[in-house]
């Protein structure tokens, strides 16, 4: 009797090796753009959370009535003093530590988005610690209340 070996060959194998390959070639580059795709997402994030950061002391400031002395706190539920702009802008956190800080929870050393560098300013902006360029950013407008996500370099 007759013993048959069963199995592939070798060129078998290199041409399905060959085959893994090309389509590994393909396939790389899609996903290898996540790194972006995640700092685009992280900075729609935070430009979500600053804006209702900005709402929730706008109510608090409507509902505690309308402050005239400038530089006035709103304090919120927990106890924050944020300092707010009054008159036209009546109610927005202003551009600074004690303002859209405090809004935002900021830590003891002034942090008050995780993962980012706040540059507190007329144009408040949060950048990402990791990868991106400086136009990846959240501004933040004091003066409007205006929360605008910058993700052109992300």
């Amino acid at each position: 009797m007759k013993n048959r070996q069963t199995g592939f060959t070798l060129i078998e194998l290199v041409i399905v090796i060959i085959i893994l390959g090309v389509l590994a070639a393909f396939a790389l580059p899609r996903f290898a753009n996540l790194g972006q795709q995640a700092r685009i997402a992280s900075v729609n994030g935070v430009s979500g959370g600053v804006r209702a950061a900005v709402a929730l002391v706008q109510s608090q400031y409507q509902v505690r009535g309308i402050i005239t002395a400038a530089g006035s706190p709103v304090t919120m539920l927990d106890g924050t003093a944020v300092t707010v702009n009054v008159g036209a802008a009546g109610g927005i956190p202003t551009a600074a530590a004690v303002g859209i800080g405090n809004a935002l929870q900021a830590t003891s050393n002034l942090v008050p988005v995780d993962g980012y560098t706040t540059v507190y300013g007329a144009t408040t902006t949060f950048t990402p610690n990791s990868g991106g360029s400086a136009t990846c950013r959240v501004d933040y407008v004091a003066a409007t209340g205006q929360v605008t996500p910058q993700i052109a370099g992300c």
